[in-house]
């Protein structure tokens, strides 16, 4: 796997790191006290990242742990000019809940 070093303290305790290879990645959640990880997974599909699926653990949930896994895409979109089209529907709620994330929505394929 290629891993991109790029890593992210997004709260004062969770550290959020990127992980990519060919065609699929994953952003990572390592909060400080813990050795639980939360997930984002993604497939690359040209300039489009489809955001299939988002887990964080019990033991470390309650810490929005999630919003700011997807923030972290948000936020690589922005930077690196990609779409994302979200599959999972915690990412499609968090869109539906930022209207200026509008611009970085993926159109459906026809």
């Amino acid at each position: 796997m290629t891993v991109e070093n790029t890593t992210e303290n997004m709260g004062a305790d969770v550290e959020i790191t990127h992980h990519e290879e060919a065609s699929e990645g994953e952003y990572r959640a390592s909060p400080a006290d813990n050795d639980a990880v939360g997930r984002l997974t993604y497939k690359k599909r040209g300039n489009v990242r489809i955001a299939d699926h988002t887990r964080v653990p019990d033991e470390i949930g309650g810490r929005g742990i999630a919003a700011q896994l997807v923030d972290r895409l948000v936020a690589d979109a922005r930077a690196e000019g990609f779409k994302i089209r979200p599959q999972c529907s915690y990412v499609e709620a968090k869109f539906r809940r930022n209207p200026d994330w509008a611009d970085l929505r993926a159109e459906i394929e026809s």
